[in-house]
């Protein structure tokens, strides 16, 4: 007999297979692998759309091996998800929110980031690297550390419907990770970024 359930989840890409996603339960960040490879018509295309840093609500069929596939789903919000290794010439708002922390003998800081017009245009966090102990940046990407408290607690600030732009940036040659909310899609800030360390597509 299969079994169904029903949820709203955060999509990230699966870190052991490129033929299903991960999906993380947008309230309790339960981790679930969903295979998106033998969908046919409507539901096919909108399995083959779905890319990382969307949020969905899905119904997702059990079958009897315990492997789950998607029944239904419709996409929420398009929010684009990108993750960035050994990053060079990490931009000065991230050292700077860094050298607080520091400062402030904290283990992460953040900020609220400012167009040239001072309107806020994203939300920037830093956590500091624990070489040996944690990695912190594996933890973002493979969902065992969520995303989503830091996500929420942006929409929570926000009325407007804009796709988010979120990167998790990990420099070269500093002992921090940067995870930076960007509140326009595809605006200036996101592009910026995009051409700074070559994260197009």
């Amino acid at each position: 007999m299969e079994l169904e359930t029903s949820g709203r989840f955060r999509v990230l890409a699966s870190p052991r297979d490129r033929t299903e996603l991960l999906l993380l339960d947008h309230e309790e960040f339960d981790p679930v692998y969903v295979a998106t490879e033998g969908y046919d018509g409507v539901l096919g295309d909108a399995v083959a759309d779905l890319r990382p840093g969307y949020l969905i609500d899905a119904t997702l069929r059990w079958s009897e091996d315990g492997d789950p596939r998607f029944a239904d789903l419709s996409v929420e919000r398009r929010d684009e998800l990108t993750f960035a290794d050994d990053v060079t010439g990490i931009f000065e708002a991230a050292k700077e929110t860094w050298y607080t922390a520091e400062a402030d003998g904290e283990g992460m800081n953040s900020r609220v980031t400012r167009d040239t017009d001072g309107e806020p245009n994203g939300v920037l966090y830093v956590f500091a690297e624990q070489p040996g102990a944690r990695d912190l940046f594996e933890e973002f990407r493979s969902g065992v550390l969520p995303l989503e408290p830091l996500l929420q607690r942006v929409e929570e600030g926000r009325d407007d419907d804009e796709g988010r732009a979120i990167f998790v940036l990990r420099p070269a040659d500093e002992p921090f990770l940067v995870v930076y909310i960007v509140f326009t899609q595809d605006g200036l800030l996101d592009r910026t970024i995009r051409d700074t360390y070559d994260l197009h597509d």
